[in-house]
């Protein structure tokens, strides 16, 4: 179906569902001048609407959303960002580190040849 019919469907303007495919928030298109909007795109874009009135953001941070889940490294910047505010608790570097931390645990609470300080 057209833009305008697709807005009209989905209660928003051709506008907003231009605005939506420049922020990757719709499926590429495959080909053609203008796009057809398909059964598909029209339950992506009704599935980004109710992700947006559920957590009360716009487009362009569901957009940044779905960047943060595919680009490794924005991720990791962010993660960097939440632990250093606080937001975000640090995750063991490697398997090796959270074992040598849970064995220090186990010792403090079970100290060696049973003797206490």
């Amino acid at each position: 179906m057209r833009i305008t019919e697709a807005a009209q469907h989905l209660g928003t303007s051709p506008r907003m569902l231009r605005y939506r495919e420049k922020l990757g928030l719709l499926p590429p298109r495959f080909s053609g001048v203008h796009r057809q909007y398909s059964d598909l795109d029209l339950r992506a874009v009704a599935l980004g609407l109710s992700l947006e009135q559920r957590y009360d953001i716009g487009p362009s941070e569901l957009a940044f959303a779905l960047r943060v889940l595919a680009e490794p490294e924005t991720r990791l910047r962010i993660q960097d960002l939440g632990e250093r505010i606080g937001r975000l608790t640090a995750q063991p570097a490697r398997a090796l580190d959270f074992e040598q931390q849970k064995a220090l645990r186990l010792l403090r609470r079970n100290p060696p040849y049973g003797g206490r300080k």
